[in-house]
């Protein structure tokens, strides 16, 4: 299998410091390639240019394989410079081109500041998801998180929470669905997929007489769905979705906005959890984190939801071949 490619994300963040770790960590398992400038990389890394991902077979294991992205300014830990924020971007762009042509089995993404990139270079994504379905030109994508432990799904992922009534759209959630249902049996070798749906409202609407989305958007929908054979249960009161006998229940929970899905997930295991963009034509995957500013460049920092992200992108991209 073709190694992975990690990029560099935000240099003044944790991102270089945990490739470094996770790298270290994995030992011979790693397969993976930093894509980034090793300017940046922390003081002491073992590390070595290759000029090919395919090059990295000859790299001895624990020396850290890199391709050389060249940024215009160092990288002062915690302090994001706008000088390097273009290049944070074609890094992204870059790790794109080489999956797309063959030349890696998929993608890990380091953290990014998006207002730092919004600020340095006008970024105009809302984050790594929606920017990786522009560069593969796919018109919908699904953010999934997934652990050991729970995988969720937000339908509405980041806009105001005052926004998410007028996006939740039967055609929305039914691609959302559609989606998550078919990834789980391509890239987690689930055969027969169930999945809880969450409803909007308190108590799923308690009949309409907490709102009425759950029964004029959500529940149409899981109905037609139900017709085709998918296994749904829905729309649920989300406050008793995520125990641990309700978790045996399902395979993923879809849940109609972002912090109804990431709430549980990051309460049930916070180090250990991976973001997965569904519906690409190509694998990535990503540590459940940010940047980190405030403890970067001090060698605290946990590699353990890289190290895992690593590990589920390799699984993916193994069953996908």
């Amino acid at each position: 299998m073709k190694p992975l490619i990690m990029t560099c994300g935000d240099p003044c963040g944790i991102g270089p410091e945990i490739a470094v770790k996770a790298h270290e960590a994995l030992g011979a398992r790693a397969g993976f390639v930093w894509l980034g400038d090793p300017q940046h990389l922390p003081t002491g890394a073992r590390w070595e240019l290759v000029s090919a991902p395919d090059d990295a077979v000859a790299v001895e294991v624990g020396v850290l394989p890199v391709l050389r992205h060249a940024f215009p300014a160092p990288a002062l830990p915690g302090a994001p410079d706008a000088a390097n924020a273009a290049a944070v971007i074609e890094v992204i762009a870059r790790a794109v081109g080489l999956v797309q042509d063959g030349a890696a089995c998929g993608i890990v993404t380091c953290p990014i500041n998006k207002g730092a990139l919004k600020t340095g270079a006008g970024f105009a994504f809302p984050g790594h998801t929606e920017f990786l379905a522009e560069l593969a030109g796919v018109r919908r994508v699904v953010m999934m998180l997934a652990c050991d432990a729970l995988r969720v799904v937000p339908v509405t992922i980041h806009i105001p929470l005052k926004d998410v009534p007028g996006t939740l759209t039967e055609a929305v959630l039914e691609e959302t669905l559609r989606i998550t249902h078919a990834s789980l049996i391509r890239d987690f070798g689930v055969a027969a997929p169930r999945l809880a749906v969450a409803g909007l409202n308190p108590h799923a609407g308690e009949g309409g007489h907490m709102g009425q989305e759950d029964g004029t958007v959500i529940a149409p929908v899981l109905e037609r769905l139900r017709a085709e054979g998918m296994v749904l249960n829905g729309p649920l009161p989300a406050d008793t979705m995520f125990h641990a006998a309700a978790r045996a229940t399902y395979d993923a929970a879809v849940c109609m906005y972002h912090d109804q899905a990431l709430i549980p997930i990051k309460t049930l295991d916070f180090a250990h959890g991976v973001n997965v963009t569904l519906g690409l034509p190509f694998v990535r995957t990503s540590p459940d984190h940010g940047t980190a500013y405030d403890i970067a460049g001090k060698g605290v920092a946990d590699p353990s939801s890289l190290i895992a992200a690593v590990q589920m992108a390799q699984d993916m991209a193994g069953r996908r071949q």
